[in-house]
């Protein structure tokens, strides 16, 4: 890798004689193939060069304290003028790049800082969600990742959950509400909290009565009603994320997916290449919350669209995941920046249906199914609902149809 990357022999020298020649060469084998252009990749090997003077890797691991200490001690680097020595985003990049390839080399200790007390009693929570109460992984994902918060929020830290009363909570919940977060939010937010502390009473590990007492907002009549755009602004979204650019090709790919059969941003970021049926012309989807997958017909615009992406702005790598990235490090697309995408596409639309993501496009999709005609338990099924009151819900949105019945004459009834 150094001979592709440096031609000339005195500077090939130098980095091939430095100390941890070797393994400095490995990670730029592993960052090239995540896609890294050249001049990042010389980046790379600058950084690697200028800290492996000061690392020690024959006794023990490394901490992040020693990776700080061997970025602001290198030679060059103290050379520097003053107003370069204290640019934040030289440091930051050093100790990325050293970061990053310390730990390719399983030699950087494990942070202690963040790490609660309660990490086990969370674990233990997240056994009894999956296994007694057979709850989806996203759901408890979603369920721990707010206690994390929540015991992360604690000042001073907490040793015991007994130690924590209902003030901590209510701050807590506050404290998100001031940042923004909706009534809907805050309440599911309250229930993942009350369901911790209702385990945690019968394993013994807190104060009893305290999951009674966590209060959520008040949600009124029409707040937790699903809201989604007309079917009129989705069609306009789809024409006009249509474009020859690399991320328009794969954002229209993604949108059609989200918009056409109604799914969730984490069933499309959880498409692989073997999802895709080309002869069958069927895509599965995972749904997380059956537990099961399910085959669609692949609709021609839908196949096109992603045939498209495939060929022209999919880039080359080993990855199976669907949508990727298109910059380095090449790697499979989250479901958080699935919601970007959505809500980048859908307020440049001027859309100010609230909130605007990938999830408002799956509203969008069951009340355009429910004005065509569809069946409760075929709108259910396709959307992949669990319960058949996900469902019902649609019918209270359905302003159309409750016009039409409005305009009856009931009197030629009676």
């Amino acid at each position: 890798m150094f001979e592709v990357l440096f031609t000339r022999p005195t500077v090939l020298a130098r980095y091939r004689e430095g100390p941890l020649s070797e393994a400095r060469e490995r990670f730029l084998v592993e960052c090239a193939a995540r896609g890294y252009s050249r001049s990042m990749l010389q980046k790379i090997a600058w950084v690697q060069l200028a800290v492996a003077h000061r690392l020690d890797l024959d006794h023990g691991k490394l901490t992040t304290r020693d990776l700080e200490l061997a970025v602001d001690g290198r030679a060059r680097f103290r050379r520097l003028p003053q107003s370069r020595y204290d640019s934040h985003g030289s440091r930051r990049l050093f100790m990325q790049i050293a970061t990053e390839w310390v730990l390719s080399l399983g030699s950087l200790e494990p942070p202690s800082e963040g790490e609660h007390a309660f990490a086990g009693q969370i674990a233990a929570f997240a056994r009894h969600e999956r296994e007694d109460r057979g709850l989806s992984s996203v759901t408890i994902a979603t369920r721990c990742e707010r206690l994390h918060w929540f015991f992360d929020s604690l000042h001073p830290p907490r040793q015991s959950l007994r130690t924590i009363t209902i003030a901590d909570v209510d701050t807590f919940v506050e404290t998100k509400g001031q940042h923004g977060w909706t009534r809907a939010s805050l309440a599911s937010l309250a229930s993942s909290l009350r369901s911790f502390f209702h385990y945690a009473e019968g394993q013994g590990w807190c104060a009893p009565g305290l999951a009674a007492v966590v209060d959520s907002p008040r949600i009124y009549t029409r707040e937790g009603l699903p809201q989604g755009p007309r079917w009129e602004d989705v069609q306009h979204l789809l024409n006009y994320t249509g474009g020859d650019g690399r991320a328009q090709i794969r954002n229209h790919a993604i949108l059609m997916l989200l918009a056409v059969y109604g799914l969730r941003r984490g069933e499309v970021a959880q498409l692989t290449l073997d999802d895709l049926d080309w002869v069958g012309e069927r895509v599965r989807i995972s749904r997380p919350k059956q537990r099961r997958a399910q085959w669609y017909p692949l609709l021609p615009t839908v196949g096109e669209a992603i045939l498209r992406y495939l060929r022209v702005g999919r880039p080359q790598c080993a990855h199976r995941a669907l949508f990727l990235a298109l910059s380095a490090p090449l790697r499979p697309l989250s479901p958080a920046s699935i919601t970007a995408i959505a809500h980048a596409r859908l307020s440049a639309l001027g859309v100010t249906v609230s909130p605007r993501g990938a999830h408002c496009l799956r509203h969008a999709c069951a009340k355009h199914l429910l004005e065509a005609g569809f069946s409760l338990k075929q709108i259910g099924d396709y959307l992949g609902h669990r319960a058949a009151t996900s469902t019902l819900s649609y019918t209270k949105v359905n302003l159309a149809g409750l016009r039409q019945v409005a305009e009856l004459d009931l009197g030629r009834l009676l």
